[in-house]
């Protein structure tokens, strides 16, 4: 069998793209009777805090109680059922709708509707091609340097819209992405694009290259020459040869044993991404890191014991049967619901899911959200307040964030980040301290970047004034050495002190991993945990005091945010009116309380 290297070619072009990537994948799958495939390159349940003032705090002996912070009017959110999914086949990859005819009406033990489809319709994953913010970056980025739009469109394509631009390189099509490409409803490949990472994608990757550099950024292995209705979809049980026949007949390919469809290997080939990046005269001048999860992950001590799916994709209770046509009783099954971190994205598909063309209902949507900010709420991290006491005024003590994550928290796209929301209050209630107070549209009351695009907040061992936020982040510079939110531009990291995961060997990290700024000198700072010391002047407050410290997250921070509306690109516009209408408030994903006596 001849595999044609049909995407060498993004290896030769500089890799570029604002690629967004969501949840981490999991599939394993092998088939040892293939040769060398084509190597395809290029959360209790949070509540919403309650959106904080953003002007400074006073200080503490002359603080005001503040009224209620104004409030965003509660969304209404639309009902609607979607367009359904995707039926369009091709000779290499098929819609999704052509695999749920079979693989529904699954229960679980608990009476949970586990249906694969229904489940993964309503994920980033299913969703990601149709990310407005993702959409309005790749046009951001090509409007920078137009004459490397192909190169941008096609490897953001790669793993947004995989089916349709494996297809198209193979067929010798071209891969635009945005006007008359893949984005428009006259594109024969619309459908298959908008079906982002669809079943038939994650399923025929094989394990050819699995870990090596050369399968990262897009460069997973589809084998490109076997027929129509011959072609394998792997899957992590031996099926019988009725079950074979059935599934061959009615969707076209043959179901095979494929443990790779299970390693965390099959996410990092989307997960970890390099970029180039042009310096101030538009040449390129050498790559970036924009995300790397897998080798975060495989610098862990999760690696061995736990992969992306364990989290990402948790097994459905009890004994499940995978196909209305019959079959034997699986076990264990996971869950297609590939829960990630991005709840806003999905309050904004959920809201503008008919205008936007999503594929699912407004309550399999709502259901997504329930599901993220319960993960965000429940398995990201814990916080601990420790050995806090009143030296006259000062409050003295530590706050412990430890980490629960497999990989950096906040992971993937830079775009994200987390702090901490500290207050506290004095015998009457009445609020003497603030740090990383939030508003309605996301902004950080005293974050530096937040109300200076040129400016970022530090990473702090000691926090003592209201206007110091400790923010878990990472802060990208160009070429120049200045503060940026344009991947195109990004050429090293300022600051990086995304929380580490348990056991991350900061010796043995590679560069596109390290610790950036002042979390490099904090020796508190280390795999699993940070901690972070408290010296707060309360002035003439009288206690008991009330301290409280919360961990927010946000998938989009407020400078990423409005760095991109200040493009006037219909595609940032459109964003812009999502953004307006949804409020950007930030998930609790840990918290702790407690009272100190004078």
């Amino acid at each position: 069998m001849n595999h044609r290297p049909i995407l060498v070619l993004v290896l030769l072009v500089l890799f570029l793209a604002a690629c967004t990537a969501s949840s981490p994948l999991a599939t394993p799958t092998e088939n040892a009777a293939q040769a060398a495939p084509t190597i395809v390159q290029n959360i209790s349940i949070p509540t919403a805090p309650t959106p904080a003032a953003t002007e400074p705090t006073q200080p503490a002996d002359q603080i005001d109680q503040p009224g209620q912070p104004e409030q965003p009017a509660a969304l209404i959110y639309p009902e609607f059922t979607g367009k359904g999914l995707v039926f369009d086949r091709g000779n290499l990859f098929a819609g999704s709708g052509l695999c749920t005819g079979c693989h529904s009406a699954m229960t679980d033990a608990t009476g949970k509707d586990v249906s694969l489809g229904r489940n993964w319709s309503a994920t980033m994953m299913a969703n990601s091609a149709k990310d407005p913010y993702w959409i309005a970056t790749v046009r951001s980025e090509i409007e920078l340097e137009p004459e490397l739009r192909a190169v941008i469109e096609q490897k953001c394509a790669t793993c947004h819209m995989p089916m349709a631009e494996v297809t198209a390189l193979v067929e010798g099509e071209a891969t635009l992405l945005l006007d008359e490409g893949f984005t428009s409803p006259d594109h024969t490949l619309h459908n298959l694009a908008r079906d982002g990472v669809s079943c038939t994608l994650c399923h025929q990757v094989e394990a050819a290259n699995f870990g090596e550099t050369e399968s990262f950024s897009g460069g997973f292995a589809i084998d490109l020459e076997l027929p129509s209705g011959s072609r394998f979809s792997y899957g992590p049980y031996q099926t019988g040869r009725q079950m074979v026949t059935v599934m061959q007949t009615s969707s076209g390919y043959i179901p095979e044993l494929g443990t790779q469809i299970s390693q965390s290997e099959l996410c990092g080939t989307c997960h970890n991404l390099v970029t180039p990046f042009v310096d101030a005269q538009g040449q390129v001048a050498g790559e970036f890191a924009e995300q790397a999860i897998y080798s975060e992950w495989e610098n862990s001590a999760f690696n061995g014991v736990k992969a992306c799916m364990d989290c990402h994709m948790p097994v459905a209770q009890g004994d499940l049967q995978l196909s209305i046509t019959g079959g034997p009783l699986r076990s264990p099954v996971s869950q297609h619901n590939f829960i990630g971190s991005n709840a806003y994205m999905l309050n904004i598909l959920r809201y503008f899911g008919e205008e936007i063309g999503v594929t699912t209902s407004s309550a399999q949507l709502a259901q997504g959200v329930l599901e993220t900010e319960t993960m965000v709420g429940t398995q990201t991290a814990i916080v601990l307040l420790e050995n806090m006491v009143l030296n006259g005024s000062t409050l003295n003590g530590d706050i412990l964030v430890e980490s629960l994550v497999g990989h950096k928290f906040p992971g993937g796209y830079p775009s994200r980040r987390a702090w901490l929301h500290i207050t506290v209050r004095d015998a009457a209630g009445m609020l003497v301290f603030e740090s990383g107070a939030v508003n309605a549209d996301g902004m950080i009351s005293g974050n530096d970047n937040d109300a200076d695009a040129a400016r970022y907040e530090p990473h702090y061992t000691t926090l003592s004034a209201p206007d110091q936020v400790q923010l878990y982040e990472s802060i990208m510079l160009n070429s120049d050495g200045e503060v940026t939110t344009t991947l195109l531009r990004a050429a090293s990291y300022a600051k990086d002190n995304r929380l580490l995961p348990q056991g991350f060997d900061l010796q043995a990290a590679g560069n596109d991993i390290l610790v950036f700024g002042e979390a490099t000198q904090d020796s508190d700072f280390v795999g699993g945990s940070d901690r972070l010391a408290l010296q707060i002047d309360l002035g003439n407050a009288v206690g008991p005091f009330t301290i409280r410290v919360e961990l927010l997250y946000q998938s989009i921070g407020y400078r990423w945010a409005q760095n991109l509306l200040q493009d006037e690109t219909a595609e940032a516009q459109t964003f812009g009116g999502y953004y307006a209408t949804v409020p950007n408030l930030p998930l609790v994903a840990a918290s702790a309380e407690m009272q100190v006596e004078p």
